[in-house]
Formats: C-alpha cells, sequence, structure tokens
C-alpha cells in the first residue's frame, strides 16, 4: 500500500470515527468548537473564531448568538484596544464543553473495553502518532 493510500484510508476512517462519536453529542459541532477554541485559547472575537473554523463571520454570527443566548458565551471589551468585543466562556459553558467531552470519551472508553490487550496497546500509541501528522 502506498503512502498516499493509506493516508486516504486514515482519513476515512478517523471522518467514521468521528462521526459516530458525535453521533450522540447534544450539542451541534460548531457549538463545541467554538466553546472549545474559546476554553483553549481564551477570550476571541467572532473573526478570530470565523477565520478557526474556516466559515463566514455571518455564521460565526448566528453560531455565538445560540452560544450567548444559552449563556455559554458572553460578549466583554478587549483588553489592550477596549473598542473590539471578545467572547468568552461562561462558567455555564465550560460545564457543557466538559460534558460533551466526558459523553464522547465515554463512548470512547466502552469501545476500549471490548478490545483485546493488543489491540489496547495499538490504541494507546495512536494520539502520540497522530499528533505527529501534521499535513
Amino acid at each position: 500500500m502506498s503512502d498516499l493510500e493509506l493516508a486516504e484510508e486514515l482519513r476515512a476512517a478517523i471522518g467514521d470515527f468521528v462521526r459516530r462519536a458525535r453521533a450522540h453529542d447534544e450539542m451541534p459541532p460548531g457549538q463545541a468548537a467554538v466553546l472549545g477554541h474559546l476554553d483553549r485559547s481564551g477570550p476571541l472575537s467572532i473573526a478570530d473564531l470565523a477565520r478557526l473554523e474556516q466559515v463566514k463571520h455571518q455564521s460565526m454570527a448566528r453560531t455565538v448568538g445560540l452560544l450567548t443566548d444559552r449563556d455559554l458565551v458572553t460578549a466583554g471589551r478587549h483588553e489592550a484596544d477596549r473598542r473590539q468585543v471578545v467572547l468568552s466562556l461562561t462558567p455555564a459553558g465550560g460545564a457543557a464543553l466538559a460534558s460533551v467531552r466526558h459523553a464522547r470519551a465515554a463512548g470512547m472508553a466502552r469501545a476500549i473495553h471490548d478490545l483485546d490487550d493488543a489491540e489496547r496497546e495499538i490504541v494507546r500509541r495512536i494520539p502520540a502518532v497522530l499528533r505527529k501528522l501534521q499535513p
């Protein structure tokens, strides 16, 4: 199998895996992604979030509006440039994100439980290998 064929197999398997992991999410992926960015990066503007998610500003503004309505994010002023509005994760947003992450991890843990020892060893090594793959 060539590197390109292996890459295609990996791409398809990861895509299938992500879809299965998200199948029972109680939050749309776009909203969870925004909460994740704010959790990892701290306050960001709508433009920053749109750029990170590769969507139009208007689409991100809609997503942020839904999250704001649910009190998962809050708008405030940028520390250095008071004219700029930035969004921050609220405690409720942090809890919602933790819940989504926990549900996904719990589903994976149930699946890992059914693997044999050799398969578990392979799975244990996957995160480090995936972190090395920078397309």
